[in-house]
C-alpha cells in the first residue's frame, strides 16, 4: 500500500509539477504540499482527472505554527469515492493573507472556509459569503490561534439596568484566592500542622446499684 501510494504521487506530481512542490506518505495516507497561487488549478485537477476523481471535499481546516515564516496551513482532505481512495493536501500561508477559495470547485467548501476564517483569521479569497460561523457577533479575536488566551478578550453576562446582554472586559479577581497544587496522595502541610480534633466527653457515672433486701 506505502509503494502504490508513492506511485500515486509521483503520477501525480509528474503531471501537475509546477502546482505540487512536494509529496510524503505516512501512516497510510498521501499528502501533497503545493502553494497559495496554485491551489485551486492543484484541486480541480483531482476533481477531474481520470486517474483521481476526487469529487468530495470532506473537511477544510488549518494549523497554526507561530514560530514560522509562513505561520499557517489549510489542510484540504479529499475523497475519491469512485477509487476509494483519500488523499490531503496542504498550503503553507503567511499570516495576513489570503486564499483562492474552493466554493467553485466544491460547495461543500462555503461552510468548512467560513469555519476557518473564524477560528484561525485566513481570509478566503472571492467567498460568496465569508461571515463568522461558530462565534457570536462582534467577537474579538480567532479562539484556535496559539496566541489567542483562554479566557478570551471579553465576557458577557444579562444587565437587569439594560435588560439586556452586554459584553465587558475579562476580569480574573484572583487576589483573595489560595491554590493548592499538592496530590492529596502526597498529603498536605496544613493538615500536619492542623490542630488535633478536641476528645469526645467522658460518659456519665453509672448510677449506684440498689441494695437488695434479704429474704
Amino acid at each position: 500500500m506505502h509503494k502504490n501510494l508513492h506511485e500515486f504521487g509521483e503520477y501525480i506530481q509528474g503531471f501537475v509539477s509546477d502546482r505540487v512542490s512536494a509529496f510524503a506518505v505516512a501512516n497510510g495516507e498521501l499528502t501533497l504540499t503545493s502553494s497559495v497561487p496554485h491551489i485551486v488549478d492543484l484541486l480541480t485537477f483531482l476533481r477531474d482527472d481520470e486517474n483521481c476523481l476526487f469529487s468530495q471535499l470532506i473537511d477544510v481546516t488549518a494549523i497554526d505554527y507561530p514560530s514560522r515564516p509562513e505561520r499557517f496551513e489549510v489542510v484540504y482532505n479529499l475523497l475519491s469515492m469512485k477509487k476509494n481512495c483519500r488523499i490531503r493536501v496542504k498550503v503553507p500561508v503567511e499570516e495576513g493573507l489570503g486564499v483562492p477559495t474552493a466554493c467553485e470547485i466544491y460547495p461543500s467548501a462555503n461552510w468548512y472556509e467560513r469555519e476557518v476564517w473564524d477560528m484561525y483569521g485566513i481570509f478566503f479569497m472571492y467567498h460568496p459569503d465569508l461571515r463568522r460561523i461558530l462565534t457570536d457577533y462582534g467577537f474579538e479575536g480567532h479562539p484556535q490561534r496559539k496566541d489567542f488566551p483562554l479566557t478570551g478578550y471579553v465576557e458577557m453576562r444579562y444587565d437587569e439596568d439594560q435588560k439586556r446582554v452586554v459584553y465587558e472586559p475579562v476580569k480574573l479577581n484572583q487576589a483573595y484566592r489560595s491554590f493548592d497544587y499538592m496530590s492529596p496522595w502526597e498529603g498536605c502541610d496544613y493538615l500536619d500542622k492542623a490542630p488535633p480534633p478536641p476528645a469526645p466527653p467522658a460518659p456519665p457515672p453509672a448510677a449506684p446499684a440498689a441494695d437488695k433486701k434479704a429474704s
